[in-house]
């Protein structure tokens, strides 16, 4: 037998899943961290009892559709969790996952503090009648001793914001295309009312309409015609323009706040002309940045 041949018989090389344990102090922002894995295409299980945690992973490899990445928040909200976490982990050196334990942290002061605006007791601190939540934090934090102690990555959220903390764990544990903006281009008819999940709407009823010429009323904004007449038109290019550099602003801040997702709203009277061919030469103008990714969805296109 060959060496070509050879190499062809040999079952294609399977990627370890990627397996995240997400602990720390409860306060400290695990469900804040749950959901901005959520958004990185994690798939996210809270609150496993420890004794599941190897059974999650295999059946996470045994499914047919094979899930690439899994976290698993735990805390001591789980009775069964003593902080010991090192057998889990000895667990899992057999199987194909690659693991990392996430660790967020904060100071004490900053946990009360945080426990008192929600007004909330602490897990440890026997509902406020059998310990102060001071003694809750403390105990908690001597319990996970262990667990901080074997983390990939600690991170202290004392003095971050949620946006802060995500854009930290976009940058551990996410990737390109995660960190890319998704932005909708949506048009629509006033008529038929306004989107109800645009965050900012443009009204493009101030061009002349193409309903009122006979050779383009039966056609929408994505005909060439129609869409060439729209854009020659007075104070189309510059508003496409100046709306532009506005989106840049406001995507810029977007990012700075950890917000992934906008969906701009272009409407004209139907929904047909206008709005259409605006919203797609808008879109053209937002593809050019290579941190978007545009798409363009007609509401109301072909409801006349």
């Amino acid at each position: 037998m060959n060496e070509q041949h050879a190499q062809s018989d040999r079952p294609p090389t399977v990627r370890p899943m990627d397996f995240l344990l997400v602990t720390g102090l409860s306060g400290a922002g695990l469900q804040t961290a749950a959901k901005v894995l959520e958004d990185l295409g994690w798939y996210v299980a809270d609150n496993l009892p420890p004794e599941l945690i190897s059974r999650m992973v295999d059946l996470s490899l045994e499914s047919d559709s094979r899930l690439e990445r899994l976290a698993v928040v735990i805390d001591v909200r789980s009775r069964l969790f003593t902080g010991d976490l090192g057998w889990v982990l000895t667990e899992l050196e057999s199987k194909p996952v690659h693991t990392r334990v996430l660790y967020l942290d904060a100071s004490d002061e900053v946990l009360v503090r945080r426990f008192e605006q929600v007004r909330r007791s602490h897990p440890l601190s026997g509902g406020g009648a059998e310990g102060t939540l001071s003694e809750g934090i403390a105990a908690e934090r001597d319990q996970l001793a262990k667990v901080k102690a074997a983390a990939d990555l600690v991170i202290d959220t004392s003095s971050l914001a949620a946006h802060q903390l995500r854009q930290k764990i976009e940058d551990a544990f996410g990737d390109a295309e995660n960190r890319t903006m998704q932005v909708t281009v949506q048009s629509f008819g006033f008529k038929y009312g306004l989107p109800m999940d645009a965050d900012l709407v443009c009204d493009v009823r101030f061009l002349p309409n193409p309903h009122w010429i006979p050779e383009l009323r039966p056609h929408t904004g994505q005909n060439a015609d129609v869409r060439d007449y729209v854009l020659s038109q007075d104070g189309a290019d510059d508003y496409l323009a100046t709306y532009h550099h506005l989106l840049d602003l406001t995507i810029a801040g977007y990012r700075r706040e950890g917000k992934r997702y906008m969906t701009i709203a272009v409407g004209c009277t139907g929904g047909k002309h206008r709005s259409v061919a605006m919203s797609e030469a808008l879109a053209g103008r937002l593809g050019k940045d290579s941190g978007l990714n545009v798409r363009v969805v007609h509401r109301d296109l072909g409801r006349e």
